[in-house]
């Protein structure tokens, strides 16, 4: 009896968070039907002209966004930021360097440090 591999298939809201693009922003081809793994790792490998517009200008999802400001996702949500910004709002809120972002960016460097020291003290037990 032979087996056959089925095909692994994915909502388009899957593909986009894998892809790091904002849905809504998407082609309505993309949101409407569904991908398969070969389609996202095509996307991945040699991006088409609409998905290298949305990585380089956005609109960007929260994840993206948070990443590029260097806080965290609660972090953009405390600063008031809830909707999916683009690279030049993003270049702008750096330039501006509102309260709230210095915050944020410097409790994410104490987030990152503590992880760091207990990563390297977990190690030292280990060894």
């Amino acid at each position: 009896m032979k087996s056959h591999q089925s095909t692994q298939t994915m909502k388009p809201a899957t593909a986009a968070k894998k892809l790091g693009v904002y849905l809504p922003a998407t082609p309505s081809e993309f949101q409407e039907g569904v991908v398969s793994r070969a389609e996202l790792n095509e996307l991945q490998a040699n991006p088409p002209q609409w998905l290298q517009d949305l990585r380089q200008n956005g609109p960007h999802p929260r994840p993206v966004v948070a990443a590029r400001l260097g806080v965290s996702i609660a972090g953009l949500a405390r600063g008031g930021v809830t909707e999916p910004l683009t690279t030049e709002q993003i270049e702008a809120l750096r330039e501006d360097g509102p309260e709230w972002l210095e915050k944020e960016r410097a409790t994410q460097a104490e987030v990152r440090k503590e992880a760091a020291r207990i990563k390297e003290k977990k190690q030292d037990q280990e060894s």
